[in-house]
């Protein structure tokens, strides 16, 4: 059975790189129109030129998204460049681990502002829109479903040691997508969440030392998995192995085409059927 996103247009957070990218080329291959976004310009300038060089739509916005302000920038900018919002990921996200005794106030608000206030902040400023779309689509006769992801974690859905912060707002996530699948529904939108278990990105990276750090607001964070987990993670795991980005991908693109039409307020796993 095949699909069409064409005359769609998608939204994905944090697609400069790694799942996010993933998941923006194959909106794109499936004929939607894609906002790509950032906090890193050239990562996604990057994107945007390759979706560009492969003949899909793309634009790009650059921004921290924990700025207040921005999400509606983000839905204004799309609707200025595509005229719709049709489907909404929020994948943005970065983990910033520590066991609670030595984990700060900072630290802690960091990972609820990135992984719970951000989503709901971007469905907030896009919820005119969508409503009053529904409005005028249900009076004229026509359903027409329209897709939000949210991006979890099964250390959201099991709890993980060294991530109060990053379970916490992973798990909030969750709340926030059934209780908005119910606010919703009669505007028809699917609001569901993909929870992703070790996927092959910089965040699951070997610590060995030469690891890159990420840049936040004045702090540099080290960023990756102790490679003796990594390994236990493997054998672990059923299919025996990390997840790429492109199964991720796979995951998230479920819920945004027409096959998930009448699913909604779900959490999927995409974790190779491993669980902390």
């Amino acid at each position: 059975m095949s699909f069409t996103l064409e005359g769609k247009t998608a939204v994905v957070t944090g697609s400069g790189r790694g799942i996010g990218r993933a998941v923006a080329e194959k909106l794109a291959a499936a004929g939607a129109a894609v906002m790509v976004n950032d906090l890193d310009e050239a990562a996604v300038c990057e994107t945007k030129s390759a979706l560009r060089a492969s003949g899909y739509r793309a634009e790009h916005i650059v921004g921290d998204l924990t700025d207040p302000s921005f999400p509606g920038k983000i839905v204004d900018a799309t609707l200025e460049a595509f005229g719709s919002v049709d489907i909404i990921v929020n994948n943005a996200g970065y983990s910033w681990d520590s066991v609670i005794q030595k984990t700060t106030d900072e630290q802690f608000q960091a990972m609820l502002e990135i992984h719970i206030a951000v989503p709901f902040r971007v469905l907030r400023a896009a919820s005119t829109y969508l409503r009053e779309s529904a409005k005028k689509e249900i009076a004229a006769g026509k359903r027409v479903m329209r897709k939000v992801v949210n991006i979890t974690s099964i250390a959201g859905t099991d709890g993980n040691p060294g991530q109060a912060g990053y379970s916490s707002g992973k798990s909030g996530v969750i709340g926030l997508t059934k209780t908005l699948s119910k606010e919703w529904g009669r505007y028809n939108v699917n609001v569901n969440a993909v929870g992703f278990g070790l996927i092959e990105t910089r965040l699951a990276q070997p610590l060995t030392g030469n690891e890159s750090n990420i840049e936040m607001k004045g702090h540099s964070i080290r960023i990756g998995v102790q490679p003796a987990m990594l390994d236990s993670v493997k054998q672990a795991c059923p299919l025996g192995r990390l997840g790429t980005r492109e199964e991720a991908a796979g995951a998230v693109l479920f819920f945004c085409s027409p096959l998930s039409d009448y699913v909604t307020g779900e959490v999927l796993i995409c974790g190779g059927g491993f669980h902390f």
